[in-house]
């Protein structure tokens, strides 16, 4: 079994900055990729960033130069460091993690959400 525990949302005011955190942990045999995606009340989840093992990213052109994604393969945690936050980015935010687990199987997981709001 797989836990990832996110943490780092909140309210904040635009223009201001939030980091979130999500720490993989259990029976895992390696990671494959990371990312953030993101829910607005009455939207579509959507990508917000990934990182792959090697740490290659992409971003979703809305946060490209305000985002940046990075990870920490020791501590199997990913992170979403978040500047000049707009009132738009307010989501609730979700990692998603693909992995091979103890068993051998490639799966793909996902956390269980925080709230970022951005108040105008």
């Amino acid at each position: 079994q797989v836990q990832l525990v996110e943490s780092g949302g909140g309210l904040v005011q635009a223009g201001g900055s939030l980091r979130l955190s999500c720490a993989a942990s259990g029976s895992i045999f390696s990671i494959i990729a990371m990312g953030w995606y993101r829910q607005a009340p009455g939207k579509q989840r959507e990508l917000v960033a990934t990182i792959t093992s090697s740490g290659s990213t992409n971003y979703v052109d809305s946060v490209k130069g305000r985002f940046t994604i990075s990870r920490d393969n020791t501590k199997k945690t990913v992170y979403l460091q978040m500047n000049s936050l707009k009132p738009e980015d307010t989501a609730v935010y979700y990692c998603n993690v693909n992995l091979v687990d103890g068993w051998g199987r490639a799966v793909n997981y996902w956390g269980q959400g925080t709230q970022v709001t951005v108040s105008s």
